[in-house]
């Protein structure tokens, strides 16, 4: 991997650690020498040998089954005592022996509350996860885990309910938001770095969802088809960086099936590939609703029921006790489901380091996310370099967006409830998966605060015609465009309403118009070429006004890159009509991943389509000069170094990005693939080395249970973005085997 990462392990510095706090066993719990599993200084597999030969039946069982933390009339159902009022889940603990319970929280992008404004709880949002992937700095990345992951430990939370690393293969996704993109290696990567984050806290994380879900529409149940080995190269690949890099605690298993079976009961998902090949510790547990058995679940490798009641029954409750009393699951199975959830809790400090409620700094903390989204807006347009604004411009109109008042956050239950309340209440859905929340953090005011001698004005942009003529004569247009998109809906690939027809009016008044895009992920710009600049500001969190105006004035030079290729419109997608669309509700259907490993750019450039912007580019307001690419063949990887020199006047950073094609006949999916990346923020005229050591799995097809290297010539390529190649060099690797489950 790149120079870059090895620096993911420094960025604890960038917060301060969250405090320990001493266990205090309840009055009744056996002496400190009765109790050696709370000695911190075993490993956690001894710890979980010493304690689990002394739990009951029915204890293993209470750790196995996990409960909704708040009350839910649909299906009269009242949250147990113990649990935490408008959190995703709780797990009772086992006080004799001195277990804690598992508090989880919902997350993505930082502490959510779940049953609407009356559990809400004001904490910081990140940028969505995109935003963050789109940074491309697994330090940043890790900085935003651990600060949301210290947030959670002070409202009282030992498990959050982050990383999701599902690919983007389709732009309609309502949850790509929440994800790391197209590419394996940089969602592994950075998805890893803030699952680390957040568990150097000592909670745990997840990594979610497992696997392949990809689409919101129908996802309870619809069949994800894919060939295994397409599977393993592409979203499983992008699970198993992740998993390298971070160690969750737990796996959460999705609602879709895989192959004709559900994901959560899925032998060869959950035991074949995550336990034997990745070699992964943490428990699995379920998505809310995601088990549909009981017997079959348990001995696919389902080790915790979570969420009862939104299964049609708790399938780990006296159901799985009477399938072990009947001798249908194993005593053995259960011993090793309680036992991988107690390890998790050991090896992640849910003994040692209880959590507590506390006070959370959150100023500091919303430092981090507006660094995070500034780091990750990309600009993908500056023509005339429209942008940074002018400190001399006289007359600014902003337009649209809201951004009189916030910025866009996305829905579902990674909803974060921000300091303020929502700035634009009211819009619909008020309710699941809403409500529609803008986190008062307003652009408008931000920016009149930076030009305080600029006439800065504003308009909703209702009225095409009327922002048109507000526009018109104004120094610089800038036009907000948001899509709102959440968990269990997919969205339009274009943007809501009348939106287009405003800024095609707006750029017809005034050539000087810049468009800031609030979107989950890519979106039709039909209009790109006639507007002066773009900039893609993603869901840019509780900062995010902040943020935007320090890029657009300059104050922060973009350096996001797209983690993710916009198409040109829907024609240019592996299935340009949605799956699922024009079925009743609960009809089953399969989607046919027939494009295999070659998701995003690897589709694009198989299939020679031009897209509007490439996977990896962003702009800055500096320019970057690469040179003096090598590689070498060292202990069988390929070692990668070049420079990188600030061509330009300003300071800013760039994401140097190295792509590698295999020989003829190697039998890949496309013709490149990305195989390292850094960032590296640089002075005006100032340079640096970089050097990259190649995985040799990105090198590599998968088939027959293992990884084939081809032997011949590899073309290693040093870029800007997927499509803007500079230098290439050719290195000669001999045909190579590795085994399913080779790690570096």
């Amino acid at each position: 991997m790149m120079k870059t990462l090895a620096l993911a392990a420094a960025a604890a510095s960038l917060l301060a650690p969250a405090a320990a706090s001493s266990f205090a066993p309840p009055r009744n719990a056996p002496a400190a020498a009765a109790r050696p599993w709370m000695n911190p200084t075993l490993s956690p597999d001894r710890r979980v040998a010493l304690l689990l030969p002394t739990m009951t039946e029915d204890e293993k069982l209470t750790l196995v089954f996990g409960y909704f933390s708040i009350d839910f009339p649909p299906k009269s159902y009242t949250m147990p005592a113990g649990g935490r009022e408008g959190a995703a889940g709780h797990v009772p603990g086992i006080p004799r022996l001195g277990i804690p319970p598992q508090w989880q929280t919902d997350a993505g992008v930082g502490v959510a509350s779940q049953g609407g404004a009356r559990h809400k709880r004001e904490r910081t949002a990140l940028p969505s996860g995109m935003a963050t992937a789109a940074t491309w700095n697994p330090v940043t990345a890790f900085a935003g885990g651990r600060m949301i992951g210290a947030e959670a430990r002070a409202s009282g939370f030992n498990v959050m309910l982050a990383g999701g690393v599902d690919l983007v293969r389709d732009p309609r996704n309502g949850r790509n938001f929440e994800y790391g993109g197209e590419d394996p290696l940089l969602a592994g990567t950075m998805v890893g770095a803030q699952i680390a984050g957040i568990q150097s806290n000592a909670i745990i994380s997840t990594v979610k969802h497992y696997a392949l879900n990809d689409l919101e529409t129908g996802r309870d149940y619809h069949d994800a088809r894919i060939a295994p080995e397409a599977a393993r190269m592409s979203d499983l690949l992008a699970f198993q960086f992740a998993i390298e890099r971070s160690d969750p605690g737990s796996i959460m298993c999705s609602y879709n099936q895989v192959n004709g079976t559900h994901a959560c009961e899925n032998r060869w998902l959950l035991i074949d590939v995550l336990r034997g090949d990745f070699g992964a510790k943490g428990f699995v547990m379920s998505d809310w609703g995601a088990t549909h058995s009981t017997e079959a679940a348990a001995s696919a490798g389902l080790d915790q029921d979570s969420g009862f009641p939104f299964d049609k029954e708790p399938y780990f409750g006296a159901p799985l006790k009477a399938a072990i009393a009947a001798g249908r699951v194993p005593k053995a199975r259960l011993d090793a489901m309680a036992g991988r959830i107690l390890r998790a809790m050991f090896a992640h400090g849910l003994f040692d380091r209880p959590v507590a409620p506390g006070p959370i700094d959150l100023a500091a903390h919303a430092a981090v996310s507006r660094t995070d989204a500034e780091e990750g807006a990309v600009l993908l347009k500056n023509e005339h370099n429209v942008l940074p604004l002018s400190p001399h411009a006289k007359r600014i109109v902003v337009i649209g967006g809201h951004a009189d008042a916030g910025v866009l956050a996305g829905g579902g239950s990674s909803l974060v409830y921000p300091v303020g309340g929502n700035a634009v209440p009211g819009l619909a859905p008020t309710g699941w998966p809403g409500p529609v929340m803008y986190y008062p953090s307003a652009p408008l005011r931000a920016l009149k605060a930076l030009m305080p001698g600029a006439d800065i004005s504003y308009v909703d942009g209702g009225d095409p015609a009327a922002a048109a003529a507000a526009a018109r004569g104004a120094d610089v247009a800038l036009v907000f465009l948001t899509q709102w998109a959440g968990e269990a809906f997919d969205v339009p690939y274009r943007l809501s309403g009348n939106q287009d027809a405003l800024v095609e009016a707006v750029a017809a008044a005034n050539p000087k118009t810049v468009a800031v895009l609030e979107t989950g992920g890519p979106v039709a710009l039909p209009w790109a070429g006639r507007v002066g600049a773009i900039l893609e500001a993603w869901y840019p969190g509780t900062a995010g006004g902040e943020a935007i105006a320090n890029l657009l004035t300059g104050r922060a030079n973009p350096s996001g890159r797209l983690p993710v290729t916009f198409a040109r419109d829907e024609s240019q997608l592996p299935r340009p009509a949605l799956p699922g669309g024009g079925l009743r509700e609960g009809e089953p259907f399969a989607i046919d991943y027939s494009e295999g490993a070659a998701v995003g750019y690897k589709w694009f450039d198989a299939r020679h389509l031009d897209p509007l912007y490439s996977f990896g580019h962003g702009l800055s307001y500096t320019t970057f000069a690469h040179g003096g690419l090598t590689a070498t063949l060292r202990d069988g990887r390929i070692a990668v170094s070049f420079r990188v020199r600030n061509a330009g006047s300003r300071a800013g950073s760039d994401v140097p990005q190295v792509y590698v094609a295999g020989p003829a006949g190697a039998g890949w999916e496309a013709p490149k693939r990305l195989a390292g990346f850094s960032k590296v923020a640089l002075a005006p005229g100032a340079s640096q080395a970089l050097a990259v050591t190649i995985d040799p799995r990105l090198l590599a097809t998968f088939s027959r249970g293992q990884w084939h290297i081809a032997g011949g010539e590899y073309r290693v390529m040093l870029g800007k973005s997927a499509r803007d190649i500079g230098e290439t060099v050719t290195v000669r690797v001999p045909a190579r085997t590795l085994p399913g489950n080779w790690r570096p």
